[in-house]
């Protein structure tokens, strides 16, 4: 199978590249620049390799870098931002880290070589996004510049003998304009692939590895009953049959009604079910606690002590499943990349986990891919378009410390709302598709009256994104008569709440999710 390896040195953003080499009916993975070799690229049959972002400076000792024989072994590479300083670095070229004019934003990019592969079909002049302070000053010998901005010199590069690139800007980003082209044009041009990787490809690899690791083994699945771990259960099912255990823990921080739906969504497969009540546990360990990432890896920790104990009733596990995805794997941190916000089935697990191995068939799979093998597994398409929820339910939904009282007034709250969205979008009455909405509940009071009196109640905020992939998004343009009747509904009919506002955050600068 062809496939492109994505090499991270530490970018936020960097699986946007896979994602955008994925859309080309490629196979891409992401390696930690310092967890694979040159020998190893070679080995395992890697056709190209785009060396990412990164926020270090190539002159920083401490900054990640890779052997430069990589430069050597004849395999196209396309470095972009950091990725196309390194490359320029290694390759004998200067990189200046003092410019006079850092770039930020929106750029215009002016190509000077327009017999480039890398910018054939692309304008002489178009937008870039543009995210750095250092910049290539002079090119390795063998390159030319194939590209400037008014401020950078060197906005690309290339040696088409050596079938080496670089591009200053992130052509990943939807920002830049011809971006797609550009990884086409190297994905599909320079390094020659097919576009013959299909998700049915992924489907039946993806069983076989399983197949092969778990043999006569005993699977038991952390199941929530939203997408992932619907999809993680229908794979699974499927690779082992009997041998897997799926177990819904119901924490206490559930939308309404949600574990009575799920109970009864899932009791019509033939899978072996456990449902298993944990509320007070959960809500016992997390009394007094406020800060988000405490929150979340006492929920991972606890999520696996639960699932031990399910384990012992079961008989002999050997492999606890989990339905994580690869923004999960990102926000958590990836190879050197920040720690956004640790996933609870992902950074937030304990050190010691009593199964022999955790397995996580999906975990290099974006969400839109992730319904797409839903369907390939002819899951129904009700559950494929199921909002996602996170693990740590309403736990981060609701700011500082965790009461039953709290999560019964966001239950209520966020239950209205999504109920006026879904009544809308029946209608036809939403301009644009809600990827998810759901309600927070801030931790702060505010004065209101109600019935000639004073009150004193919470403040809800309502938060909803339209996305594909939930690695950025940017918030729903919903209706001011749906944001009217939510902001009515909710104060009167949860007494507890005195004032409703809405987020109008896109992703970045904020995430999804409020903690």
């Amino acid at each position: 199978m062809e496939k492109i390896l994505v090499l991270d040195f530490g970018g936020q953003y960097d699986q946007l590249i896979a994602r955008r080499v994925r859309e080309l009916n490629v196979y891409a993975e992401i390696r930690p620049y310092n967890r694979i070799t040159p020998e190893e690229i070679r080995a395992e049959g890697y056709v190209g390799v785009i060396f990412t972002g990164g926020p270090n400076s190539v002159y920083d000792p401490a900054s990640p870098h890779c052997d430069p024989a990589v430069l050597k072994l004849g395999i196209p590479i396309l470095g972009i931002c950091y990725g196309h300083q390194l490359l320029a670095w290694a390759a004998g070229g200067e990189v200046c880290t003092a410019a006079e004019k850092s770039e930020y934003g929106k750029v215009t990019v002016n190509v000077k070589k327009p017999e480039s592969i890398l910018f054939d079909g692309i304008p002489a002049e178009s937008v870039c996004w543009m995210s750095h302070t250092d910049f290539v000053k002079q090119v390795p010998e063998g390159f030319s510049v194939t590209a400037v901005t008014g401020a950078c010199p060197c906005a690309a590069f290339e040696d088409p003998e050596r079938k080496l690139y670089g591009v200053q800007f992130h052509p990943e980003v939807t920002h830049t304009e011809y971006g797609f082209r550009m990884i086409g044009n190297f994905v599909l041009k320079v390094c020659g692939c097919k576009a013959e990787w299909r998700m049915d490809d992924f489907c039946r690899k993806s069983l076989e590895e399983i197949r092969a690791k778990v043999g006569d083994g005993k699977v038991l699945l952390a199941l929530s009953g939203g997408v992932d771990s619907s999809v993680c259960a229908a794979l699974l099912a499927e690779a082992v049959g009997s041998n897997l255990t799926c177990v819904f823990v119901d924490h206490g921080m559930m939308r309404k009604n949600e574990p009575e739906e799920v109970r009864e969504a899932f009791s019509r497969w033939n899978i072996n079910f456990m449902g298993i009540d944990a509320s007070e546990r959960f809500l016992e360990r997390l009394r007094g606690i406020t800060e988000p990432e405490r929150k979340r890896k006492i929920i991972g920790e606890e999520f696996i002590r639960v699932f031990e104990d399910a384990a012992k009733q079961i008989g002999s596990v050997d492999f606890l499943a989990q339905g994580t995805i690869y923004p999960d794997v990102i926000e958590s941190g990836l190879g050197d990349a920040a720690v956004i916000k640790s996933h609870h089935n992902v950074g937030g697990l304990p050190d010691f986990v009593d199964f022999r191995e955790i397995i996580e068939p999906l975990r290099m799979l974006f969400k839109d891919e992730v319904r797409q093998l839903g369907r390939e597994l002819g899951l129904p398409e009700p559950l494929v378009k199921r909002q996602p929820f996170p693990g740590p339910g309403l736990a981060i939904r609701v700011m500082g410390d965790i009461t039953k009282e709290k999560l019964d007034i966001l239950r209520e709250a966020d239950a209205i709302f999504r109920e006026e969205v879904d009544a809308f979008a029946a209608r036809g009455k939403l301009p644009e598709a809600a990827s998810q909405y759901f309600a927070v509940l801030l931790n702060t009071r505010s004065v209101g009256v109600m019935g000639d009196a004073r009150t004193y109640g919470y403040t809800v905020a309502l938060r909803s994104v339209t996305t594909d992939d939930f690695m950025t998004a940017d918030w729903t343009r919903l209706p001011y008569e749906l944001m009217a009747a939510a902001g009515t509904r909710i104060p009167n009919e949860v007494r507890s709440v005195g004032r409703v506002v809405y987020d109008i955050t896109s992703k970045p600068p904020a995430t999804v999710e409020w903690e």
